[in-house]
């Protein structure tokens, strides 16, 4: 679904004094964006062709240091210049800002306009392609969770974040009574994301306190991912704009279950769907199995798009609904892998392992080309699993540490033929440096343990 706002529209608007600002914005390797704010009249006249920033924006880390290592850009090199061209059809409007609209731009090389290969939105974009080529479509949706919070941000970060208060104290899935408490939140949050042209469906609560859940309907694999990404700047900005705060990070607390970003796959051919054969057990198509069996064959590869910081490995726990085994099942959230519909044309894959911390594009391009690689060399795919996978002896588990990820990542042969060795290199100095940083740091709980005691 493209943005709700055309280039003649946005002129109209900017006429009629109803939009006056253009948030011009590329999506950066955490899955923020980044940008800059234009007078309307700029943007109309010449920002809607390009306009530029500073080449470190694929190359930072979560608060914003330039670390060295990158051979794509660094203080070498001098840090210049990328163009950021605006893709017209992502131009929304952002009713919860006064005035404001939005447009995603793709990241191009200053000096030859070459495209950016290790940029998030361009690494998915090839992806696609080799989907097209192969004669297929995906329909992807992703699940957003995140815990609402008392206080602002900035009172929170003066705290240290030492005194986190969620804005429920219940467990409230599925709670309709509980939920009301955080529609102060929540109805504006769908509210404002629909006139934004994003498809909500709906809100819930998840099973921890103060724990949210956003589901958007399932859309081609770009739409999906700018989706997610403006879904997830949108819930931030309106928690701030009512005096609270929201957090994607994955594991805020030891006694706390986790939030993930669950990732729901179907491919379709000539407008019907390859993964459903009628015939076949559990309505299953050798194409879904061949795909599925590549999803399980390279989990572990992959798993540092899914989960891309020290803190993501905190989730994974047994009994607490975040997956430890890369195996597959029919309805099963003990699994890394769930099958959803089955015998129906509905029919889909569900990753488990992805983090709310997540970036969709890189998520998405991990899946699918892990997925296709399983049809091109018609891999086979094992039983499905039963029963609890927690408890499963002699399975294969996903990664369970950042560093252990960092390095199924570096020696997958998959992921270079795929996405080329300087693509993969760059994300594992990116990886690198999120435990480099996390190893150089003291913790509450070192103190704690260790400051009388040892």
């Amino acid at each position: 679904m493209p943005g709700n706002l055309t280039f003649d529209a946005l002129r109209e608007k900017a006429a009629s004094g109803e939009i006056d600002t253009v948030l011009a914005a590329m999506v950066d390797m955490q899955g923020r964006l980044m940008g800059k704010r234009f007078h309307v009249s700029n943007f109309l006249d010449h920002a809607h062709e390009e306009t530029h920033c500073c080449n470190y924006l694929l190359a930072t880390d979560l608060p914003m240091a330039t670390p060295d290592g990158y051979a794509a850009t660094s203080w070498h090199s001098g840090y210049g210049d990328y163009t950021l061209r605006p893709d017209l059809t992502t131009l929304r409007t952002m009713p919860w800002l006064e005035g404001t609209a939005l447009v995603l731009g793709d990241v191009l090389d200053h000096h030859g306009h070459d495209v950016v290969p290790h940029a998030p939105r361009e690494m998915l974009k090839r992806q696609v392609d080799r989907l097209t080529d192969m004669g297929f479509e995906a329909a992807m949706a992703t699940e957003l969770e995140f815990f609402l919070f008392q206080g602002d941000y900035r009172s929170l970060q003066k705290d240290g974040y030492r005194t986190l208060i969620p804005f429920n104290g219940f467990n409230e899935d599925y709670n309709l009574f509980q939920t009301t408490k955080e529609e102060v939140v929540m109805r504006p949050l769908r509210n404002h994301l629909v006139a934004a042209g994003i498809p909500v469906e709906n809100t819930k609560g998840e099973a921890e306190t103060g724990q949210q859940e956003l589901n958007i309907r399932y859309a081609g694999p770009i739409d999906c991912a700018d989706h997610h990404t403006i879904a997830k700047h949108a819930v931030k900005e309106i928690a701030w704009l009512n005096g609270c705060s929201a957090t994607f990070i994955p594991k805020w607390a030891p006694d706390k279950v986790g939030s993930s970003s669950h990732v729901h796959l179907s491919l379709w051919q000539d407008e019907a769907p390859a993964f459903h054969d009628s015939d076949a057990e559990f309505g299953m198509s050798k194409v879904m199995r061949h795909f599925v069996a590549g999803l399980l064959a390279y989990a572990r590869d992959y798993t540092f798009f899914l989960a891309p910081y020290v803190n993501s490995y905190k989730r994974f726990a047994p009994g607490t609904f975040a997956p430890t085994k890369a195996v597959w099942s029919v309805d099963n959230r003990t699994a890394a892998f769930r099958m959803c519909g089955d015998g129906s044309k509905g029919i889909r894959i569900e990753c488990r392992i992805g983090g709310s911390d997540m970036n969709p594009y890189l998520a998405q391009a991990a899946l699918i080309a892990a997925g296709l690689r399983g049809i091109e060399d018609e891999l086979d795919l094992a039983p499905p699993h039963k029963g609890d996978a927690y408890a499963g002896g002699d399975i294969v588990e996903i990664p369970r540490t950042l560093r252990e990820a960092i390095e199924t990542l570096r020696n997958s042969v998959m992921l270079r033929e795929t996405f080329g060795d300087g693509v993969v290199d760059h994300y594992v100095r990116c990886g690198e440096w999120e435990q480099e940083e996390f190893d150089r740091a003291v913790t509450d709980w070192e103190l704690k343990r260790g400051f009388e005691g040892a």
